[in-house]
């Protein structure tokens, strides 16, 4: 037999969901015929799989060791780490926590999140570390911690994650709702105006994974089946200081589509440093042999958002060495680039 106790990360949820997570290789139909042979129960009574769970309820699960191996696999990422990842995790670079939420760097270069099973993206050292930090000890813990923003493989900069069930509820709801706003900081081939406010839409090509960016207006003229491929985006610049072809810029992202600040960047006319999608050949090649620059120049530097207790929460992320190196053999003013609400 097996007793678990449901802390908070394990609470307000449904038992039966609770259970096919934590019999994470068991049918449904299989957790349903325990509970109705009272094989599992809940705080010592019989259970139909609808109730939610509190904090401190006890779930008992009358199985033979040989059986709980059978139904439930244990996964490194969920209940430990390896001394492979230590070194990265013990390195993760913590620019806020709270009792839910984590905000953390990401290098350009790293992933958001893994596309091969062998990857070790931001979201592993984040499991990691919260496993090793943060995970209470209770054998019940189902909640495993997962990124809520994504940032492209070569832009560098803020990562936010729930490190509870609440906290990712959370983050999710408010970044679908639009209610944070995100800061990015890039340098673009172009004077831009002091502040450029843009509205747009925005096409994907997953073959190719470029995108086209048109105006309001010529969307305007489409058809109504080429408008269902498109999706509405804005972005407002903010000239931070431009010197003779350069431009260092603070962007507010008011939408959050994939390549939606380069692809619009490069529909203006705005090339920016690195990109080899969207940017300048000529440009790329001169940025690359004189600063090593060998990616596209973006970073997600500032986030403001309200805390789960309705607090204001600033995060700031200061911008990588090679954004000071462009800017000072450049020429371009960068004073003093912390965080500005607007």
């Amino acid at each position: 037999m097996r007793e678990l106790l449901i802390n908070k990360n394990d609470a307000n949820q449904r038992l039966n969901k609770y259970l096919l997570k934590y019999l994470n290789q068991a049918p449904a139909s299989f957790v349903y015929k325990m509970l109705r042979k009272k094989n599992i129960t809940l705080n010592d009574g019989k259970a139909n799989g609808d109730e939610i769970l509190k904090t401190d309820d006890r779930v008992k699960i009358y199985f033979s060791e040989e059986t709980m191996a059978k139904f439930r696999s244990i996964d490194e990422d969920s209940e430990g780490i390896s001394a492979k990842t230590k070194d990265k995790a013990d390195n993760l670079v913590i620019l806020y926590r709270d009792d839910d939420i984590l905000a953390v760097h990401k290098a350009a270069g790293t992933l958001s999140q893994k596309a091969d099973r062998s990857d070790y993206s931001i979201n592993e050292a984040i499991c990691d570390y919260y496993n090793r930090n943060i995970k209470k000890t209770e054998i019940s813990d189902t909640f495993k911690p997962s990124v809520c923003n994504r940032l492209d493989r070569n832009t560098s900069g803020i990562i936010l994650a729930g490190i509870s069930l609440a906290g990712s509820k959370y983050l999710s709801e408010i970044i679908r709702n639009r209610e944070i706003d995100k800061y990015y900081y890039t340098i673009v081939k172009g004077n831009v105006p002091e502040r450029l406010e843009v509205e747009g839409y925005i096409k994907k090509d997953t073959e190719n994974n470029k995108s086209t960016v048109i105006s309001s207006v010529d969307y305007a003229g489409l058809s109504r089946e080429m408008k269902e491929k498109y999706s509405y985006i804005k972005n407002i610049f903010y000239c931070v200081s431009n010197h003779k072809e350069y431009s260092l810029l603070r962007i507010k992202l008011v939408t959050g589509k994939s390549h939606q600040i380069r692809a619009q960047l490069c529909a203006l006319g705005f090339y920016m440093l690195g990109d080899e999608k969207y940017g300048d050949r000529a440009v790329n090649a001169y940025m690359r042999k004189k600063y090593g620059l060998k990616h596209h120049l973006l970073h997600a530097g500032a986030v403001c958002l309200k805390g789960m207790d309705g607090s204001k929460i600033e995060i700031k992320d200061k911008l990588p060495g090679i954004f000071y190196k462009i800017c000072e053999g450049e020429g371009i003013k960068y004073g003093n680039l912390e965080f500005q609400r607007t």
